[in-house]
């Protein structure tokens, strides 16, 4: 089984389904990481620099998955004008052949999300099935789908805080935040963490399941006897 993660910033796929990508990974599944723009928008230093910069941060997160993520160069801030975009991932989808794509929502707060989740969605077509990660917040974001990431949540950590240049402490209590939460949608603990997607069936891609990590643990609530 192979996975395409397609993010449209260096440190998107470590925010939104990091761990996600950790329990595909332990299933065997092979990875392929993709980061649509440069990141030369996400910071004060010169562009340059920046890109160097955040290109040797995602490397470093993509190494605990052994992993080498690709980077497909558009301009950070540009995808919705970008007029490449759709054969540059057609391409990338002919090229590694995956069994399931995850990329951004189509409502996230970014317009370089949104343009991405577009195309990513376009490019699927009747080859592969396409799934939604949450969005920033989960704001606007009904999920259908969600994923055990308790094991993994150190290594989510890590991986996003391997972006510096990005202030990553932020994130990390932003994803803290909406993963115990989306846990707890399905009952879980407090301890207890999960990511949260969208699949939306389309002919011929009826059902998903067999492609996924395991899904949180069911937890039946319990009745209160009469005092």
């Amino acid at each position: 089984m192979r996975i395409l993660a397609l993010g449209a910033h260096p440190d998107d796929l470590e925010i939104y389904a990091w761990g996600s990508l950790c329990a595909w990974a332990a299933m065997g599944a092979e990875l392929v990481l993709a980061i649509a723009t440069d990141g030369a928008a996400g910071g004060r230093m010169p562009p340059e620099k920046l890109v160097q910069r955040r290109t040797a941060e995602a490397m470093a997160a993509a190494t605990a998955l052994g992993q080498h993520p690709v980077f497909l160069g558009f301009a950070d801030g540009g995808l919705s004008t970008e007029p490449h975009l759709l054969s540059r991932l057609i391409a990338l989808i002919a090229e590694t052949a995956p069994d399931l794509v995850i990329s951004h929502a189509p409502n996230d707060y970014h317009a370089d999300h949104r343009a991405l989740s577009m195309a990513a969605n376009q490019a699927c077509g009747f080859s592969v099935p396409f799934m939604e990660m949450d969005t920033m917040g989960g704001t606007g974001f009904s999920p259908n789908i969600w994923i055990d990431i308790g094991p993994y949540w150190a290594a989510k950590c890590t991986a996003i805080r391997c972006h510096e240049s990005q202030d990553p402490e932020r994130f990390v209590t932003m994803a803290n935040r909406q993963a115990a939460f989306r846990a707890g949608q399905a009952n879980g603990l407090n301890d207890h963490r999960a990511e949260a997607f969208r699949f939306e069936p389309r002919f011929p891609f009826a059902d998903i399941r067999a492609l996924l990590p395991p899904a949180p643990a069911l937890r039946a609530i319990g009745h209160r006897g009469k005092s």
